[in-house]
């Protein structure tokens, strides 16, 4: 069995010096027939490896015991399609190919692990620097601050009954070290009773009482049109204690 000449770090040299003896009908063996399904086996576990690693401990959508249990079903046939390409990169070398297993299985966990911890740390720092960013906003620490502080209800009688008018609200505005407070003054508007139906006027012809509304604005006996200031005075709500 002819050895290979080129180390496995000089892939291209290497993989025309396989595919040279793969299409060599002098030559024993056929090494692609064994590399190319070995690479795609491996690929395939590896992939489903990361994905069940993924969906355990990041995504919480499988059980961590099924999880342990999928890798360790997963684990030997991703070092047998790995020993496969191997096997056939190397040219029959079961030795050389032994190695190259280790070293390719080797390099594949400390890369998951290392993806693994830098996710799971920039996720954490993400999530910490936002926090942290939000804290520091509603904590204030600048100038341009607004505070609005609510007067209770017993402070506002009180000043009624002092003789201060009621301001409201007062809003504090503080920044650059100097404090500066503003007035809101506050409109109070009283409350009239509206009476249930329009008030009756009295013709200024025939004297007859009615309810212009009701009667199309004209009265019903003479048929005289209501005066614009009678309208008005019918639409004029009642004062309290029966004022007129």
């Amino acid at each position: 069995m002819p050895q290979s000449q080129y180390r496995a770090r000089e892939v291209g040299a290497k993989t025309q010096e396989v595919i040279a003896y793969d299409h060599d009908e002098a030559l024993p063996g056929k090494p692609l027939h064994i590399l190319v399904p070995g690479g795609l086996v491996a690929l395939g576990a590896l992939g489903v490896i990361i994905l069940v690693i993924y969906q355990t401990w990041f995504e919480n959508q499988l059980a961590q015991s099924t999880g342990s249990v999928l890798l360790i079903i997963l684990a030997p046939f991703y070092v047998g399609g790995v020993f496969l390409f191997s096997y056939g990169y190397e040219l029959y070398n079961i030795p050389r190919a032994i190695r190259l297993t280790a070293i390719i299985v080797f390099l594949t966990v400390a890369a998951v692990v290392i993806v693994a911890v830098l996710f799971v740390v920039l996720g954490a720092g993400g999530k910490g620097l936002t926090g942290g960013s939000s804290k520091k906003k509603s904590s204030g620490g600048g100038g341009g601050k607004a505070l609005a502080k609510n007067i209770p209800a017993s402070t506002s009688s009180s000043s009624r009954g002092s003789g201060f008018p009621n301001i409201g609200n007062v809003v504090v505005l503080g920044g650059g070290g100097r404090t500066h407070t503003r007035e809101v003054t506050r409109e109070v508007v009283k409350e009239v009773e509206v009476p249930v139906a329009p008030r009756t006027i009295d013709c200024q012809f025939c004297h007859r009482s009615y309810v212009p509304a009701e009667q199309n604005y004209a009265c019903p006996a003479c048929g005289a049109a209501t005066p614009k200031e009678l309208i008005e005075e019918s639409q004029e709500p009642k004062l309290r204690g029966g004022e007129s």
